[in-house]
């Protein structure tokens, strides 16, 4: 009897010390997940934090950029640009009409040998204007029939013309002393640089005979007089 309540104090012994071992266990168990989600909460957040200063700061830095570099369609307002091109379009000198000209031939001979003929333009407009290239010239012969003049080797210059300035271009050529010439000249037509519309001028009384054929004869470019 005495040796079964030994055993059976031996048993809830036992049962209690599995009971509280279990206990323990569970409470440890418990703490460490706690810890571990604790831990795992305050590590993400700064990350969380950080990302979101990070996207903040870029977005304004690329924000400053554009501004600071003028980029954008802001930049064309800001330079006035389009301003400035319009500007410059309206302003832009255009060729001299030939309505807005006075033209006028005359013999400007440097020996008896060179021929060389004068044609002077000025600009009775109200704008500047611009005279700068080669006009197109003929030479009307007294059998009626007119003779296009080729141009000679020059490189036009620049010909501008404020109201009441003057331009002028040269035809050349050969003067025939022999009496014999072929050529009987009458009238010079002159059309100006990038014009349409033509002007007769009389051939200057004074000027050496042509020698050769009309063919013979060079037209210049345009130049200004001072």
């Amino acid at each position: 009897m005495k040796s079964i309540r030994i055993a059976a104090l031996a048993a809830v012994s036992l049962a209690a010390t599995f009971s509280l071992t279990a206990c323990g266990g569970d409470d440890s168990g418990t703490d460490a997940s706690a810890k571990g989600s604790s831990s795992s909460s305050s590590s993400s957040a700064p990350n969380e934090s950080n990302g979101s200063n990070e996207s903040s700061s870029s977005s304004s830095s690329g924000s400053d950029a554009k501004a600071s570099d003028g980029s954008g369609s802001g930049s064309g307002k800001g330079t006035g640009t389009t301003s400035n091109g319009a500007t410059q379009t309206g302003s832009k000198v255009t060729f001299c009409k030939t309505a807005d000209l006075a033209i006028d031939a005359v013999d400007a001979a440097p020996d008896k040998n060179t021929g060389r003929i004068n044609i002077t333009m000025i600009n009775r407009g109200s704008t500047t204007c611009s005279a700068t290239g080669f006009p197109g010239v003929d030479i009307k012969d007294e059998d009626h029939t007119s003779n296009p003049i080729e141009r000679g080797p020059a490189q036009p210059r620049i010909t501008t013309l404020k109201p009441g300035d003057a331009a002028v271009f040269d035809l050349a050529y050969e003067i025939d002393n022999s009496g014999n010439s072929l050529s009987s000249p009458t009238d010079i037509l002159v059309t100006p640089p990038n014009e349409t519309h033509t002007v007769s001028l009389q051939w200057p009384a004074g000027a050496g005979d042509i020698k050769g054929a009309y063919t013979d004869v060079q037209v210049y470019p345009t130049h200004n007089t001072n």
